[in-house]
């Protein structure tokens, strides 16, 4: 029977390395391995004068232990009497040690990046475009701004914007300026007095011929160096880098005029929160900005010409956050944030319905479509409640009149993006995403589907978060669809719902989203891989109003079609369309009732295949942990409740 000794020294060790691969904290475990390593008991006496002869076994004598293999010692990290065996294993635990230190600490301490300077655009329109800089290096000042069409021979041409004669510490050394009287659908390239150049390309003006196709990418959550290689650099990004070569591939006019990043852009508390103060969220984001896979280039140009617009999630501020916007620590959060993020982001709403300074969601046009960036995060109160907000009583009034406001001609889609998703088939952490408001998400929904059913337009919601791909669909109660309408994983007719993540970050190999009732129809599920995005696709078409009819009527149409990557290769591509003509709609099913203009949805591409014979044990794993998330919220509840222990919540909208 193995000793205690064996046992513990086993388990510790397979810990370790367990640990270790998911790069968790588990350092304590090593100080197990040492004292059980190297002063263990001899496995043999030593014989002494007057004892026994050798070869002769007392009753009272310790049996020999039989000698452990080399590959047992190595495999379970047990000790063996072979001194080389026992420290080459401890060396593999130590090994293990480093480089979990290395993830946590090189990246921190090696990088502080105080001197990081570059430069970026964020929010482009016809005639504008953002440029947001950091430069630290205050000898460079004054720096002044110029730009000249790309496409300009003499390279001397160049355009005065302005120039900024300060900087300091109150903004992180950042500024933001606008260029301006710029022409539609346009290659610029800029250039600063401190060698920081770029380029960008205006969006088209509105009832023109190019406004009628608008391409972007969509993804959320990343994390240098992950997943972990020692031979990395600790700030490098894989996921930017494969985006960026997959963007390559694509032809010209399909290449995405901006990411729509959903939240997530920094994890202050993953895996280990070291600070909340102001510095210490700025150095997160220097440190992502000084990432070396920003100058990943391909055809399409380096990874930092891309314009990037951005909302906010938790690990910008701490995980799950429900506390509002005066609550430390988001205030230190929200300071980079506004700097490095928001001064460059899109306008905010023509009624935001709060005073402007205290507004953190966007509304645009660009193209054929409507954008409005939700702040999930800043307004929330606690989820789960009769009158639980996720939007704040601002936000959701500026929401609602945005949805029942007719777009101008040649817009037919209204993009809204979330940085949590809204379906709530997701099974694990419910609460934290439009699960835990229903009753607000009620409200909204409604607002959509008479949105769709009288303004002409279609209705798409992207969000990010969780780590995996999920596509749903809510279907308007008006149209009274049948069972088949509303079985699991179909296409079919319903606001549609992309949620994507992560760009570059971890992914868990459990089954956590299912469909549950008939209000989320679940489309299309795929957890895993370490980098995902979805680049979308709009323009005009002709297809078919009704592809399920016996006879498809061709119709002119919007088309939208939703392109899923995985670790850099497109998987699956589903469909969606607008018809142009009002009366050229398509009626339901014949089992159904109401009648929608808006055809149903279709899956163009899977690559995915079917799931292998281990998805069975990870659903299993999936609701194992949604019991064990459901018994420690009501087991804090309950806590709460008998301590009388309240935590005041202040939240401004």
């Amino acid at each position: 029977m193995a000793s205690v000794r064996r046992v513990v020294v086993c388990i510790s060790s397979a810990t370790i390395r367990l640990l270790a691969f998911i790069f968790l904290r588990w350092v304590c475990l090593l100080c197990f391995m040492v004292p059980f390593d190297f002063f263990r008991p001899p496995s043999k006496p030593k014989s002494k004068k007057g004892g026994k002869k050798p070869g002769k076994t007392s009753k009272y004598s310790i049996p020999s232990q039989p000698r452990d293999s080399a590959l047992k010692t190595l495999l379970t990290g047990l000790p063996s009497r072979s001194f080389a065996w026992t420290l080459t294993t401890m060396l593999i635990n130590a090994v293990l040690a480093l480089m979990t230190v290395d993830f946590l600490m090189r990246g921190l301490y090696a990088y502080p990046s105080d001197e990081a300077a570059f430069s970026r655009i964020g929010y482009v329109s016809p005639t504008t475009a953002n440029l947001l800089f950091r430069e630290p290096d205050l000898s460079r000042l004054p720096v002044t701004v110029s730009y000249q069409e790309a496409a300009t021979i003499t390279s001397e041409i160049w355009v005065p914007e302005g120039t900024v004669y300060k900087l300091d510490n109150s903004t992180d050394f950042t500024a933001m300026v606008t260029l301006k009287n710029l022409k539609p659908s346009t290659n610029y390239r800029y250039s600063l007095s401190n060698n920081k150049t770029g380029t960008f390309i205006t969006s088209a003006r509105p009832g023109s011929p190019a406004a009628s196709r608008l391409s972007f990418v969509t993804s959320s959550c990343l994390k240098p160096n992950f997943p972990y290689n020692v031979f990395n650099h600790p700030l490098r990004v894989p996921g930017i880098e494969q985006m960026t070569k997959a963007i390559g591939k694509l032809p010209i006019l399909l290449r995405p005029a901006f990411m729509l990043f959903l939240g997530d852009f920094v994890y202050i508390d993953v895996p280990l929160r070291f600070g909340s103060s102001v510095s210490h969220y700025r150095s997160e984001y220097r440190r992502i900005y000084s990432s070396p896979s920003w100058a990943t280039t391909s055809e399409a140009g380096p990874a930092i010409d891309l314009p990037w617009i951005h909302t906010l999630d938790d690990h910008e501020i701490e995980n799950d956050w429900s506390k509002g916007n005066k609550t430390a620590p988001y205030p230190a959060a929200a300071d980079p944030f506004m700097h490095y993020h928001v001064s460059a982001n899109p306008p905010i709403p023509a009624s935001p319905f709060a005073h402007p300074d205290n507004v953190t969601y966007f509304s645009f046009v660009n193209g054929p479509a409507s954008f409005f960036m939700l702040d999930t995060r800043s307004y929330r109160s606690e989820p789960a409640q009769e009158d639980s907000t996720i939007l704040g009583s601002a936000q959701l009034q500026s929401l609602l009149t945005y949805l029942s406001t007719p777009e101008p001609a040649g817009v037919y889609w209204k993009i809204i993006a979330s940085s949590v998703p809204f379906t709530k088939n997701w099974r694990v952490g419910t609460t934290d995403t439009w699960g835990g408001f229903l009753n607000e998400r009620r409200a909204v929904f409604e607002a959509m589907w008479r949105a769709e059913r009288n303004l002409g337009i279609r209705i798409i919601l992207l969000s990010g978060d969780r780590h995996e791909f999920g596509a749903t669909r809510f279907p308007d109660p008006a149209l009274e669809l049948s069972a088949g309408g509303l079985e699991p994983n179909t296409a079919g007719f319903g606001l549609h719902e992309f949620s994507v993540g992560p760009l570059s970050m971890f992914y868990l190999p459990i089954r956590s989203y299912w469909q549950t009732d008939d209000e989320d129809v679940a489309v299309k599920y795929a957890p895993d891989g370490n980098s995902k995005f979805g680049i979308i696709d709009i323009g005009d078409d002709v297809v078919d109003a009704d592809p399920a009819a016996s006879s498809p009527v061709p119709v002119r149409s919007s088309v939208l079609t939703y392109s899923l990557y995985v670790d850099g290769e497109v998987v699956w591509r589903y469909r969606l369309s607008v018809p142009i003509e009002r009366d050229a709609g398509v009626k339901a099913a014949p089992n159904d009732r109401a009648i929608s203009h808006l055809p149903p949805g279709e899956v163009v591409e899977d690559k995915l295949g079917r799931e292998s014979w281990d998805v069975a044990v990870k659903i299993m794993v999936g609701r194992v942990e949604e019991l064990a998330h459901f018994l420690i919220e009501k087991g804090t509840a309950l806590y709460e409740e008998v301590s009388g222990r309240v935590e005041k919540t202040v939240r401004v909208d």
